[in-house]
């Protein structure tokens, strides 16, 4: 009988070897789908509805300009407001001539293919004035930027529509 004494049998540790592996697969999985947002809008921006748009191709050479009402209902400094709206520029509140410096410096920033298709992508409230919406051109038209869009919706998505 001593040959079937049962033995104590434990339960094996979990491995835990390919743990560091799958964690690193996930990290990397959520640094490749994760939009990093990089600016903070200070504007109310309900985009009008368009019918035939078309997507951007090239993202990484749009400048984004946001037009409208500040968010808490406090305006900036008189200087800043236009007609009842705002113009947001980055993270701060901007005049139309304001706008010729910053895409300039814009340009400047981007390599020299980058620079044929800067693309200046306007995100304006369906409220604004339009004289505002001019005013922005008129500046975009002096700062050599002609290649405009304007944001719009289409069945809930926002795309944008080239001029």
């Amino acid at each position: 009988m001593s040959r079937f004494r049962r033995r104590s049998h434990e339960m094996p540790g979990l491995n835990t070897a390919s743990l560091p592996d799958l964690i690193f697969s996930v990290l990397f999985f959520f640094m490749i789908v994760t939009h990093m947002r990089k600016e903070t809008l200070k504007v109310e921006c309900q985009v009008p509805q368009g019918r035939e748009l078309t997507r951007l191709t090239k993202k990484s050479a749009v400048s984004y300009i946001h037009i409208g009402r500040p968010f808490d209902g406090k305006y900036p400094a008189a200087g800043m407001i236009f007609d009842g709206s705002c113009i947001q520029l980055n993270d701060k509140y901007v005049t139309p001539a304001e706008i010729i410096d910053y895409i300039s410096a814009e340009r400047n920033r981007l390599s020299p293919e980058d620079k044929q298709a800067m693309t200046v992508s306007i995100k304006a409230d369906k409220d604004t004035k339009m004289r505002v919406i001019n005013a922005v051109k008129q500046a975009l038209r002096q700062a050599k930027a002609l290649k405009i869009n304007y944001s719009a919706v289409e069945n809930g998505r926002i795309k944008s529509e080239k001029e």
